[in-house]
């Protein structure tokens, strides 16, 4: 993906004063784009599950929390988050985690090469609050607790290997995890108001069972030049890990990550902000920044789990806000692609495309209900760019 920043590109559904740019990469004689006029068109009606979609779009339930998924006899976790998507043969697996605390933990689904559903287990029991986490290289989860002191564990798509807890990435609020494989580090969101930005470095790539911990360190902008410092005590006791190094950056409430082709994206919940590092220049600025938009006409609001797709979009989920999925282009549009209906009380999780880029899965944590008993599991398919 290329790097981007809003101060160049096209917002859908605001003026292009409020930004102080020109609208459709700066093309002077260029219409303003309109609302929903993204890169798959405007928003269609509700549809029987009360997702809004673009034409060409469906959609369809995949599980639903203290439910049998499909024919298998596996009920569905309460409070489904963060998620991803694993190659199994000719088919595939969603793995989601689930955000309560006690008993948190992960399950998978398992998909053939039609996308029947053809097995559900649990991957990660006992644990607490799993919110969000990331996908490695070598075909693992990384599981996330957000909670103070909280621990990072590896854990196994395909069932059947034991989750491990992996202390050495520290103990803080955990958020989302986004593994490097050029650097062989992974990045690591902190859900605090003045939480941190840190990195991982294995003492041998592919093993988290040790390595260093580092902080972002950088002045108090929204851009500029950004430096790496060892985190002395990971462990957060007796002083948490935000609060060891001298200059490390704080953002207001870590939320998703993601990386690609020497990027970083992450999301801050506290001031609705999309981040972006520049991993080979050690520069870091802001991609998307909601207070930039006059007149409350913001397309993407309540900013949270974020993810990639092989054109270059971003996706990124509302947590709250008006319960969208908004698509985030490599040329700066800026547009909804989903909006779920009557799911006010809820946010949307975990979004992840299959291998083959054709579907992709997100959950409503709390569902009609506004309860964590009330999560629903979502596959979307349909053409999706290349």
């Amino acid at each position: 993906m290329e790097r981007r920043s809003f101060l160049r590109g096209a917002v859908v559904g605001t003026s292009a004063a409020a930004f102080g740019f020109t609208l459709w990469q700066g093309a002077a004689s260029a219409a303003p784009a309109q609302p929903g006029a993204g890169p798959y068109g405007s928003l269609g009606a509700a549809d029987a599950h009360g997702i809004q979609l673009p034409a060409g779009f469906t959609s369809r339930v995949v599980a639903r929390s203290g439910q049998k998924v499909g024919s298998t006899s596996y009920t569905w976790h309460n409070a489904p988050d963060g998620g991803a998507c694993y190659t199994d043969g000719a088919g595939w697996i969603y793995v989601s985690n689930s955000e309560i605390n006690p008993s948190g933990g992960a399950s998978a689904v398992r998909f053939d090469a039609s996308g029947s559903i053809t097995g559900a287990y649990r991957i990660l029991s006992n644990t607490r609050q799993n919110c969000a986490g990331g996908k490695t290289p070598w075909n693992t989860w990384l599981s996330c607790e957000e909670v103070s002191l909280g621990y990072v564990y590896e854990a196994d798509p395909y069932g059947v290997n034991a989750a491990v807890q992996r202390p050495a990435m520290g103990r803080f609020k955990h958020e989302a995890a986004a593994a490097d494989p050029v650097r062989r580090v992974v990045y690591l969101t902190e859900d605090e108001t003045s939480g941190c930005l840190y990195r991982f470095v294995p003492t041998t790539w592919g093993d988290l069972s040790s390595g260093t911990l580092q902080v972002l360190v950088a002045g108090s902008g929204t851009s500029g030049s950004f430096t790496w410092a060892n985190v002395p005590d990971p462990d957060g006791s007796p002083t948490v890990t935000r609060s060891q190094v001298s200059g490390a950056k704080k953002f207001n409430g870590g939320e998703g990550c993601h990386y690609a082709n020497d990027t970083v994206w992450f999301t801050t919940k506290g001031d609705n902000r999309l981040w972006q590092l520049d991993v080979t220049s050690n520069t870091y600025q802001l991609a998307y920044d909601d207070s930039l938009v006059s007149g409350g006409s913001a397309p993407l609001t309540g900013v949270d789990n974020v993810t990639g797709a092989a054109s270059g979009d971003l996706f990124v989920a509302e947590d709250g806000g008006t319960m969208e999925i908004c698509v985030i282009t490599p040329d700066d549009v800026v547009a909804p692609f989903l909006r779920i209906t009557g799911q006010s009380g809820s946010e949307i999780c975990g979004p992840a495309f299959s291998p083959d880029g054709r579907r992709l899965y997100f959950s409503s944590q709390r569902g009609t209900s506004g309860s964590s008993s009330g999560g629903i599991t979502y596959e979307v398919t349909g053409p999706f760019r290349a």
